[in-house]
């Protein structure tokens, strides 16, 4: 199975550093003709962006990191953009390493910060 979705997921603090980031490689992004998918509060500031997310899956916190994580053991991810926030509280912790270790298993490419997914990203156009 060819892997045809991106999935953009960031913590709370991190949403607006989601959006810039996204928003800054638009061009790229469009480029690679990938369906974006997202979490469900990270894909309601995207949309509010201008950005088209083919789906949203629930937040976070209600599951969306392991809906995500499902999507990459079916073979539809192609890479994964975790914004997280390092300094937060989260209670939701133990989904979101389960969703680091499927990206490990499955040797899925994750960035968690700007820097990371912005080389991942002209990575993939070279």
């Amino acid at each position: 199975m060819i892997a045809d979705r991106i999935a953009f997921i960031a913590h709370d603090g991190k949403k607006a550093d989601m959006v810039a980031f996204v928003m800054k490689n638009k061009k790229i992004i469009n480029d690679l003709d990938l369906k974006v998918i997202t979490t469900g509060t990270t894909g309601k500031h995207l949309e509010r962006a201008g950005i088209e997310v083919y789906k949203k899956y629930a937040s976070g916190h209600y599951g969306g990191d392991q809906q995500i994580g499902s999507r990459i053991v079916e073979g539809k991810v192609k890479m994964v953009f975790f914004f997280r926030d390092p300094l937060g509280k989260h209670p939701h912790d133990v989904d979101v390493s389960s969703l680091m270790r499927i990206c490990d298993v499955k040797n899925i490419p994750l960035a968690t910060n700007p820097d990371g997914a912005e080389l991942m990203l002209k990575g993939m156009l070279a």
